[in-house]
């Protein structure tokens, strides 16, 4: 049984050989069983792939997510022949009602604030008490625009009075990089289980092809806020200042009494979230805790 999610993210040449995917860099050379993998992700397009492993990942059935240069997906190889759930699942998501994706955007707004009141307490900032009372009076559907109006002063909290998400600064400049990085990982996450990205719960701009995941991401953008807070101060966003912000994937994260990894955790949290739109029971999300 296929249970294996590969992640290519380096420069390297991929091949089949005796029923093993071959992974050639300059590190080394690697092997994974075919039959173990479910899905097989290109997030660098530094990679080079014979036909032979192509057709075999077709015939074997083999999801295959192809990344663009911002590593988000792009395009995914399907075989013409072969019983594919894919369908099935963009008619469930199109089928989605107004109520369960009001439901669900407002738990998901509502668990954004309590992670940002979190982190602000983690950070040792006082917020005395806005956080708590801002959570607890989101409406249905947020139409009060309660997110952005706690946006301001969560940003102001942590990087100044001064501070605009709207200017052109190192800080937003690692702000965006890390926020591309959680892109990524949750479209990954909806095209692994079918979905599309294009069609979002709340984001619904024409010009935006992951409106799904920047709905998705937004209870764990606190965690890359942690990460630039504690590089500041720098004047300039490095590539070394990149790799810490990879460190996200290193975070460690708590669901029902548990702990996961960073990707197992918004794993476990993309497939929640799918089932309480599916059933219109926002009980069914599993949202993180900091460990």
């Amino acid at each position: 049984m296929s249970f294996r999610t590969i992640v290519i993210s380096h420069q390297s040449k991929l091949e089949y050989r005796m029923n093993y995917l071959v992974i050639r860099t300059s590190d080394g050379i690697q092997k994974v069983f075919l039959d173990e993998i479910s899905v097989l992700i290109i997030e660098s397009t530094a990679v080079s792939l014979t036909v032979v492993l192509l057709q075999e990942l077709a015939n074997r059935g083999i999801d295959t997510i192809f990344c663009d240069s911002t590593r988000n997906p792009c395009s995914e190889l399907k075989p013409f022949y072969c019983a594919q759930t894919t369908n099935e699942r963009i008619l469930v998501q199109i089928n989605w009602t107004i109520n369960a994706k009001t439901l669900v955007w407002t738990e998901i707004v509502r668990q954004k604030i309590k992670k940002q009141q979190e982190m602000v307490a983690r950070l040792h900032i006082d917020d005395l008490g806005y956080f708590k009372a801002k959570a607890e009076s989101v409406l249905l559907g947020d139409k009060s625009k309660m997110e952005a109006q706690v946006a301001k002063k969560y940003f102001h909290l942590l990087f100044g009075n001064n501070f605009s998400r709207h200017t052109d600064t190192p800080i937003n400049a690692a702000l965006n990089y890390g926020y591309g990085i959680l892109l990524s990982v949750f479209n990954r996450e909806i095209v692994k289980n079918g979905y599309l990205t294009e069609l979002g719960i709340c984001h619904s701009n024409v010009h935006n092809t992951f409106n799904l995941g920047c709905d998705l991401m937004e209870p764990f953008r606190p965690l890359v806020d942690q990460i630039v807070f504690y590089m500041m101060p720098f004047d300039e966003f490095t590539t070394t200042l990149k790799h810490e912000l990879l460190g996200i994937f290193n975070c460690k994260l708590k669901i029902n009494d548990r702990h996961y990894d960073f990707l197992n955790a918004t794993e476990i949290y993309c497939t929640s979230l799918f089932q309480a739109l599916q059933s219109k029971n926002i009980n069914l999300i599993k949202f993180f805790e900091y460990e």
